[in-house]
């Protein structure tokens, strides 16, 4: 079973998401902030990390280059899922390696799990 954790401060959509991930299969691990995930993809190695830009006490950006610091987090598999629609921020997050940046308005939840999967090389 594939571990995948879901960095978002919106309670609404990470329990929307964790339905639907949990639904198809995956063990969903969940964080409200970058803080938090950060510390749980540091202790739980998940094969996917999904991360909100915009949270409180640590954001997605700061989150993503404190796990590229770490020797498993250098080379964790992340996409990001936000509203935040800027080509400065796009080219940052792909510049950390991030495989996709997905605006969570443009992608519904069937279509975020399809490129999860999708990144994990699962049919």
């Amino acid at each position: 079973m594939k571990k995948i954790l879901i960095v978002e401060d919106d309670r609404v959509l990470l329990n929307l998401m964790n339905e639907q991930f949990s639904a198809e299969g995956f063990e969903v691990l969940t964080a409200l902030n970058g803080k938090e995930g950060l510390d749980s993809a540091l202790k739980m190695h998940p094969d996917l990390i999904l991360v909100d830009i915009l949270m409180p006490i640590m954001d997605g950006m700061e989150m993503t280059e404190k796990l590229r610091e770490d020797t498993w987090g250098k080379n964790a598999k992340i996409i990001v899922l936000t509203n935040l629609n800027s080509e400065d921020k796009v080219a940052k997050f792909l510049e950390k390696g991030a495989y996709d940046y997905l605006i969570k308005s443009d992608w519904p939840l069937d279509e975020v799990v399809k490129k999860a999967k999708e990144k994990l090389n699962i049919r």
